[in-house]
């Protein structure tokens, strides 16, 4: 099993599948079972979910899987979590698979690891960002969801087993009949702070003018019905993905985005392999070249250097 060393010095381990361009997907390759996957489909998810956007892809990429969420949750970063790190943490991963050059894609909290990751290298192939807007996102009130989930842990540790996005996301209304305030599966102190700073470090990011430092062919989408207001219990906002990217349109596309609106689909139905792979597929077999893309060893370790703080956005610790 391929393993890249994390900034923390953490092993995380990778699934690779597949021959032709290089597609990193932070997802967990295996499907939950049991109580696990019961819990996952109360939620609307499929317990399979990483295992079939593999499986979906790899007869036409090469697809580097990993569990980056899960990693967090069993080894966590409360103080070290930051942007920077992160891109850190992807490109060893890209560096692990023999991947100088490579595509990413990531839903909500991910998607936003990598823009992050997209200003500070030029070995991305393509970028896909799923349920998060790359311009106007919304990082002050995920700000106070994150921290309102945190003083939960801190106070009475018990809120649904997720990374807190997703977890104050499903939080804010019931699906069917399901009672989701009645779910306690607990989160510990540090796994929650780790999200907090992350959003803090994200406060005074501009990602309007981050988009000049983006060079690869890039694609946003979200569910048309992604309008998630939380409760107060979540930080009483409303995160609005969805009208944040109808309304901003031009401004991607004119940013070199290829937009899509899924109609009608929420955040959790918008990640769903049925879902964002007749999206994801094509528009990856459209945009990357067919050449093979592992260099391992070559010159992509060299190009390490290029992952520091750009201009205009935080470095260091200042904040899924």
């Amino acid at each position: 099993m391929t393993k890249a060393t994390l900034h923390d010095g953490s092993h995380l381990e990778l699934e690779i599948n597949g021959t032709g361009p290089t597609v990193l997907l932070p997802v967990n390759p295996h499907p939950a079972t049991g109580q696990r996957a019961e819990e996952l489909r109360k939620w609307g998810t499929d317990p399979a979910l990483g295992r079939s956007l593999v499986d979906g892809l790899a007869d036409a990429f090469r697809v580097v899987a990993f569990d980056y969420e899960g990693h967090l949750m069993t080894t966590p970063r409360p103080d070290t979590l930051t942007p920077a790190a992160v891109a850190a943490d992807l490109l060893a991963v890209a560096d692990a698979a023999g991947a100088d050059r490579f595509a990413y894609y990531g839903y909500s909290w991910l998607a936003v690891n990598g823009l992050q990751l997209a200003i500070r290298t030029d070995r991305l192939s393509a970028l896909v960002m799923g349920g998060f807007p790359p311009i106007g996102g919304p990082y002050a009130p995920m700000l106070r969801v994150t921290a309102a989930t945190h003083d939960m842990t801190k106070s009475a540790p018990s809120v649904p087993h997720q990374a807190p996005q997703q977890a104050a996301q499903q939080a804010s209304g019931p699906a069917d009949e399901y009672d989701w305030s009645t779910v306690q599966i607990t989160l510990t102190e540090p796994q929650t702070r780790q999200f907090v700073t992350l959003y803090e470090a994200l406060q005074d990011f501009d990602d309007e003018a981050a988009q000049a430092r983006i060079h690869c062919p890039r694609l946003c989408f979200a569910g048309s019905a992604d309008t998630i207001a939380y409760g107060e219990r979540w930080g009483g906002v409303t995160v609005d993905m969805a009208g944040t990217i109808a309304s901003r349109r031009a401004e991607l596309t004119a940013a070199g985005w290829d937009v899509r609106l899924l109609d009608g689909l929420d955040h959790t139905q918008a990640m769903q392999p049925d879902n964002v792979l007749p999206v994801l597929r094509p528009w990856l077999a459209e945009h990357l070249d067919r050449r093979p893309t592992t260099d391992a060893g070559g010159p992509a370790h060299a190009r390490d250097a290029r992952v520091r703080p750009q201009p205009g956005t935080p470095a260091g610790r200042a904040r899924r």
